[in-house]
């Protein structure tokens, strides 16, 4: 396990604590059909962080390409019909660009901001020209308003049961899932990130707002910055070169 993250319960742990038994069994909620609204029909999606493949059998289902890339081998076992790329995201270089890069599960609240800053430079370094990043923010309260629970209509609750500062603006997370036959948790760490702080976040790395796309600003569609494309062109302009 990284440091910081736990995970129990039935099943196969990956090192940021998350079940997959667990996520195999979560449903899908509104995410796809942002997406779609979003997004050109028939895109090719980079699904950065695809787990089991909840969200990527939802968009398939919706006509899109999907490349999904996760760092755990248990999770990709349980996505079908999509291309799948095993290996740590941050560090993520396939080459080639698509429409759509997609950085879901709250992944941009990184505890630690390099891994952060990673994250968001795969997102740049993967991007069509004209395309767009889209990213999946935390809840304006998520950190506030703990503990609180939520029960599923298919059955199941969910609880943040804490979330207490561990310095450097980060904050470990403990999740509980009851489900009538088994309970997992998970205990991960999560930086919060206010509006001003988020999208200070994605200039750093080369992305700037271009919109938010749901009222409670928890979904938003990113573009690269105008440097940080014409560096992204001139990069690739000299590896043009040099093959040639």
């Amino acid at each position: 396990m990284r440091e910081g993250y736990e995970g129990t319960g039935p099943g196969a742990i990956t090192p940021d604590g998350c079940a997959v038994e667990l996520y195999s069994r979560l449903p899908i909620g509104d995410e796809p059909d942002v997406i779609a609204a979003a997004v050109p029909e028939g895109a090719r999606i980079l699904e950065l962080g695809s787990g089991v493949g909840r969200m990527t059998h939802a968009l398939l289902e919706r006509g899109f390409t999907v490349t999904a890339v996760d760092e755990s081998a248990e999770m990709l076992e349980r996505v079908r019909g999509a291309r799948t790329i095993r290996g740590p995201v941050e560090e993520l270089d396939l080459g080639e660009r698509f429409d759509v890069v997609l950085l879901a599960s709250f992944l941009v609240h990184a505890g630690d901001a390099e891994v952060r800053r990673g994250l968001l430079r795969t997102c740049v370094r993967h991007v069509a020209e004209g395309g767009s990043v889209l990213i999946q923010r935390e809840g304006e309260d998520y950190h506030t308003k703990v503990p609180r629970e939520r029960v599923d209509p298919s059955g199941f609750t969910v609880r943040i049961v804490s979330s207490e500062p561990v310095g450097d603006g980060v904050n470990s997370v403990r999740a509980e899932y009851e489900f009538p036959d088994a309970v997992w948790t998970q205990t991960f760490r999560a930086r919060p990130l206010n509006r001003e702080q988020f999208e200070e976040a994605l200039e750093e790395t080369g992305l700037r707002v271009a919109e938010y796309l749901t009222d409670d600003r928890i979904w938003v569609r990113a573009v690269p910055t105008a440097q940080a494309a014409r560096t992204r062109e001139g990069r690739t302009g000299r590896n043009s070169a040099g093959r040639r």
